[in-house]
């Protein structure tokens, strides 16, 4: 009655995020770890937890939070498909995504660029409207 414990593959999070593409470094990953920018189950991982298939995850880059829940590991960095198939994102978190794009593009539609560097008068004005006492 010797019963053997199968060993259950798992991977460091720090090499997952990296293989995963969610960051350009192991370092930035390591980083985002360690600033609290990442949650397995719930929880404020280090940087060298394991993680196994189907711990749920939530990483924050930047602006966007993604939902998600580990399908594959893998130790090397491949291409993007590669990449997307060791994880599924939850329907919820894709659709809070593409409305956070969507609002940051159209707050971005009223903006309209300089069609040409400002001259010399120009640059007066913006000067004195920095300094209100100039005016």
């Amino acid at each position: 009655m010797n019963q053997e414990a199968v060993p259950v593959p798992s991977i460091r999070l720090d090499v997952w995020l990296w293989a995963a593409r969610f960051f350009k470094t192991r370092s930035l990953a390591k980083q985002a770890v360690d600033t609290g920018k990442v949650e397995v189950e719930g929880q404020r991982p280090k940087s060298s937890r394991a993680i196994r298939i189907g711990d749920a995850m939530r990483v924050q880059r930047g602006e966007e939070v993604f939902e998600l829940r580990v399908s594959g590991l893998s130790e090397t960095r491949g291409s993007a498909p590669v990449a997307q198939a060791l994880y599924e994102e939850s329907e919820s978190s894709q659709k809070a995504r593409e409305e956070v794009r969507l609002r940051r593009a159209a707050e971005r539609t009223g903006y309209r660029a300089p069609e040409h560097k400002p001259d010399k008068r120009a640059r007066r004005l913006i000067r004195a409207l920095g300094d209100l006492d100039a005016l």
